[in-house]
């Protein structure tokens, strides 16, 4: 029988297919598995539409593998429609030629239709793990067999065989193993029960293979003895939860799905159903996890859905399904709609795919928001694990996501002694409590709580019954800079320039007698403050560090803390002094009796102010020093 060769192109399409476009070897016998479901797939409705009633049932389609380990063959066998002679020489002979494509073109109307195989191309990945293949088909209503075989790119042959059932067998001739490569994996009976779990479980049709199985042989009860036998098994599961009405499903089921197929010790503090239809037809169930897993916080996370084309996974993490913001969502996408390349697992940006994530990103949002509102306890369970990465979202893409994350931040506040997110505000509930006439939000940024809760910056907000924010993130102050307002309440830093109430006070006291003592000050401090002033913000502490300008004191320390040499980066500090408390006088005493005294005193109080602020001392032992002094 004469060979024939592959026309050029296909020629180097398989030697780019065989060598580069699949990252991973094993997902060929996932394209064979597709193909013979297609095969089924297209007996039962091309034959029932045609011929009517034909007696064929879908429970006697199935799919067969057959291992024999001293021939070095895997078979996929599939009792589906089959191929004819010129039906093997146009779909094998010509890469990226799809049968199932075509047919389903042809048969549009057809109801329940799941035709996923893209023949030309997915077949020939058998190549990576074989160096013969051999395809004997016999087509449905023929009487005639026909065997493909090639070793690859050198052709392939065409010629009758011997076939007695209808369907598809695919013979493959599996490798020897190598120093780079362990072919024997896929002799392997766990191997491929294996592969068939984790690519094809949800395919429609049985998969079977004979298990090798050990049991207690009988009459040996007292002294056990066991012995080894075969049963035929069904590998895949066949019917994913996700497509099966919610009634017959139960929590528990979808409890034991996430934590079986994602790791997870715990249940998931909320299952997410959902499904599209129109432009983008899909199923999916997401699953918002309990607590953040381990390396969450680090760059070895790779955030992402399983993807699913018609039960068959094509992509174990799809990024492209999940913002970053809602990168802690696990869970399945499954849809007939995808748009594939020249090989399933690498997907192509196409519309669909972007039309499927912009739908499951409201979706989450929706579903948050009702947890939110239904169960408080559980959202701030969820808040205290993932409000980093809400609050990250708002900052990214230059605050172009804020009117979507911004109604599920949460927020510990001045009017709650909790230390946890037990009693947290949203945004919304603190701009429906605040006070008549108040005119901004007020927050205050800092590394902890207890700071928080002692910084002067905040007394002269809190005299006037407004709430306080409390952040303590590092993202807080980022956030609020890119949200910039809500519901167009302004938001104002305790420890910004402006407090924005000053004016409104009926008294107002004049300062500008005590010019020349904040110039000394100031001259004293040589150059670390741009400016000491009187402040309005103080009650009981005699001083405190404020910021000017765009960078915020909490801004300088985080910028200053990140790795990679930049230059240090400084807030345009202000010395704040209390005119109003015992120290000013003795300040103001100093200026005409011993400035060298007063620029000890200013040096003591600005260090002070650093540490209530959290950043360093600028010479600690200066500052012990000074400390010591007045003791003697």
């Amino acid at each position: 029988m004469p060979k024939k060769q592959f026309k050029a192109e296909s020629k180097r399409l398989l030697e780019l297919m065989i060598n580069s476009i699949y990252t991973h070897r094993e997902i060929f016998l996932r394209e064979l598995i597709s193909n013979a479901s297609d095969a089924l797939d297209k007996l039962y409705y091309s034959r029932s539409l045609s011929d009517g009633n034909t007696g064929i049932s879908r429970e006697d389609l199935v799919i067969r593998l057959e291992i024999n380990k001293e021939a070095r063959t895997l078979t996929v066998r599939d009792n589906g429609i089959g191929m004819t002679r010129d039906e093997l020489e146009n779909n094998l002979g010509t890469i990226a030629r799809s049968g199932s494509l075509q047919f389903k073109k042809e048969n549009e109307d057809a109801a329940d239709m799941d035709i996923i195989g893209q023949f030309g191309v997915g077949f020939y990945s058998a190549f990576m793990v074989s160096d013969l293949v051999t395809v004997e088909s016999k087509a449905y209503g023929s009487d005639e067999a026909w065997r493909w075989q090639s070793k690859g790119t050198d052709g392939y042959i065409l010629e009758p065989c011997e076939k007695a059932e209808v369907g598809t067998d695919i013979v493959l001739h599996i490798k020897p193993k190598t120093e780079e490569e362990d072919f024997d994996e896929f002799l392997q009976p766990y191997r491929i029960r294996e592969l068939i779990k984790k690519y094809s479980d949800y395919i429609r049709y049985p998969i079977q293979m004979d298990m090798e199985k050990s049991r207690m042989k009988e009459g040996t009860e007292e002294k056990p003895e066991y012995e080894s036998y075969t049963e035929n098994e069904t590998l895949n599961s066949m019917v994913p939860l996700w497509k099966k009405n919610k009634s017959e499903v139960t929590e528990e089921e979808f409890d034991q799905l996430y934590q079986g197929m994602f790791f997870d010790y715990e249940k998931p503090l909320r299952v997410i159903r959902t499904s599209g239809e129109g432009a983008v037809t899909y199923d999916a169930v997401l699953f918002i996890p309990a607590r953040a897993p381990h390396n969450y916080y680090t760059r070895e996370y790779e955030k992402g859905l399983r993807l699913y084309a018609s039960g068959v996974m094509i992509m174990e993490r799809c990024g492209d399904l999940l913002p970053d913001h809602f990168g802690f969502v696990r869970g399945i996408v499954d849809s007939e709609d995808l748009s594939l390349n020249i090989s399933r697992e690498m997907l192509q940006q196409d519309r669909q795919l972007k039309l499927i994530a912009s739908r499951l990103e409201k979706k989450i949002k929706s579903e948050l928001l009702s947890l939110l509102t239904s169960d408080r306890t559980a959202y701030e369970k969820f808040f205290t694990q993932f409000g980093v990465p809400l609050k990250a979202g708002i900052c990214a893409d230059y605050g172009q996501h804020k009117e979507l994350l911004q109604d599920l931040l949460l927020y510990r506040y001045s009017g709650n002694d909790s230390d946890d997110y037990t009693g947290a505000v949203t945004l919304a509930e603190y701009a429906e409590q605040m006070k008549e006439g108040q005119k901004y939000i007020y927050y205050a940024s800092g590394e902890s709580l207890p700071q928080l809760r002692r910084l002067p910056q905040t007394e002269a907000v809190l005299d006037k019954g407004y709430a306080i924010l409390y952040m303590t993130d590092e993202v807080d102050e980022f956030a609020v800079r890119a949200m910039g307002d809500f519901s167009g309440k302004e938001f104002r830093s305790v420890s910004g320039g402006d407090l924005g109430f000053e004016e409104e006070d009926a008294e107002k006291e004049d300062s500008a007698a005590d010019q020349p003592l904040f110039d000394y000050m100031k001259e004293a401090l040589d150059g670390k403050v741009k400016e000491v002033r009187a402040s309005r913000r103080l009650k009981s502490y005699p001083v405190c560090l404020t910021a000017d300008g765009e960078i915020s004191l909490e801004m300088e320390k985080m910028f200053n803390a990140m790795p990679g040499g930049m230059p240090p980066i400084h807030a345009e500090r202000v010395l704040e002094v209390s005119r109003s408390h015992p120290v000013f006088p003795v300040l103001a005493g100093l200026l005409e009796t011993d400035k060298e005294k007063l620029a000890m005193y200013t040096q003591m109080l600005y260090t002070g102010a650093l540490l209530i602020e959290g950043l360093p001392a600028d010479d600690p032992a200066a500052f012990s020093n000074q400390i010591c002094g007045l003791m003697k």
